[in-house]
């Protein structure tokens, strides 16, 4: 795998932001599933894809191919 030229402080800041993003939508996501609210599952579910297309949108756009790190 090769590196991106801009993998810097800033951009490991941003992306830990993401991954907080997504982890606390998903807690949100899991907590509506446990509870069998099908509205508020819904509209988490939705929550937690926006955030894992924006943290997969930044990875694309600082050069790092996730399809090619893991083939399905």
């Amino acid at each position: 795998m090769t590196l991106p030229a801009v993998l810097d402080d800033h951009a490991l800041r941003r992306y830990r932001e993401l991954l907080d993003a997504e982890d606390a939508a998903f807690d949100e996501l899991e907590h509506a599933c446990e509870d069998g609210d099908r509205g508020t599952f819904e509209a988490d579910f939705d929550a937690w894809q926006q955030a894992l297309i924006a943290k997969l949108s930044f990875l694309h756009r600082i050069g790092i191919d996730v399809e090619q790190l893991a083939p399905i």
